[in-house]
């Protein structure tokens, strides 16, 4: 009976996720390389998750967005944070109407589907936590009166590893709020060149809309109905376990090494992802390569390092490898 249900799961998400590969087909239009990126823009729009992204200047974060955006036929605002933003400017204020004689409301930037929050570092902690409580909530107080957020409402900050002068580090508690945090690096040399050549052309792609938001929104309802096994659920819980008491999995040698271990918020977006991705591979269930595929990017931003660890060179990706290749696989 289960097997039967789970075949036509299977089924039904073959057919839902079709869009996916739509997507694809447009993003690869002004996007070269990069798919971890965009796979990962994906898994956070269909897991109803924010990205973090960090990566040096230039390789098209704001342009990934932008193109999603406009493929979904979304609206898309981007936010420069810089020291002198204020709340205000992102939520939006009361403002004095001669005409009416009395305070309206403007809404600000925030009252988009797609915000991209760029370099969200240079802004100090009242801008960051008015962006976080809008991305927890799914809502904006403006003076008296609460304002629901469109969805799908996704928003993809950026934060520059380079630059350290004039900025304000995200505490841990909020950088937990991010579904995943998304290294990018550098493109191959091939790509590069292509890169090269369509920028200097000056004839870039142009997207065409695909889906809409309503499809999203019913596309994520699809997600939620993935199949997970209690086996990937019991592997979800030991990886986490793992990083909070190494000692009891067999990874003593860290038991010194990790101030923190990752929080319940870890095991939700495992399981959250691990889901998405299933969709995105158009398969109606979670098999253990799954998790394993964002296990990084879900957990990297959740563990905390004493100085020994940092003594000895010792990353959060070391420990997510480390844990990964102990925890024994379904």
């Amino acid at each position: 009976m289960i097997e039967t249900n789970i075949r036509e799961l299977n089924e039904r998400i073959h057919q839902e996720s079709s869009f996916i590969d739509l997507i694809n087909l447009e993003m690869s239009k002004v996007i070269v390389g990069q798919r971890h990126m965009i796979e990962r823009l994906l898994i956070g729009l269909l897991a109803d998750g924010h990205i973090l992204l960090e990566g040096v200047p230039g390789l098209a974060k704001t342009l990934a967005i932008k193109s999603l955006a406009n493929i979904i036929e979304a609206r898309y605002n981007r936010i420069q944070f810089t020291p002198d933003l204020l709340p205000a400017d992102l939520i939006g204020t009361l403002i004095y109407s001669q005409k009416k004689e009395e305070f309206v409301v403007r809404q600000g930037p925030i009252f988009s589907n797609f915000i991209l929050a760029d370099e969200i570092n240079r802004s100090p902690a009242k801008v960051q936590s008015a962006l976080l409580e809008a991305m927890q909530e799914r809502q904006v107080t403006i003076g008296d009166q609460t304002y629901k957020l469109k969805e799908p409402f996704l928003v993809m900050a950026t934060q520059n590893p380079i630059e350290q002068e004039g900025t304000y580090p995200l505490p841990e508690a909020q950088v937990d709020r991010f579904m995943m945090k998304v290294v990018i690096t550098y493109p191959e040399k091939e790509e590069e060149k292509l890169i090269m050549r369509q920028n200097i052309s000056g004839q870039l792609p142009n997207t065409s809309k695909v889906v809409s938001p309503d499809d999203i929104v019913k596309a994520r309802s699809v997600v939620r109905q993935v199949y997970l096994d209690e086996k990937i659920e019991n592997y979800i819980t030991d990886i986490v376990f793992a990083t909070r008491f190494p000692s009891d999995y067999k990874l003593k040698k860290f038991a010194g090494m990790i101030s923190y271990g990752a929080s319940p918020r870890a095991s939700i977006n495992l399981a959250l992802a691990g889901k998405a991705f299933a969709f995105i591979k158009r398969r109606g269930y979670v098999i253990p390569e799954d998790i394993r595929a964002v296990a990084h990017d879900v957990m990297r931003h959740r563990i905390g390092l004493t100085y020994e660890a940092e003594a000895e060179n010792i990353t959060t990706e070391d420990v997510i490898n480390e844990v990964l290749n102990t925890i024994e696989v379904p």
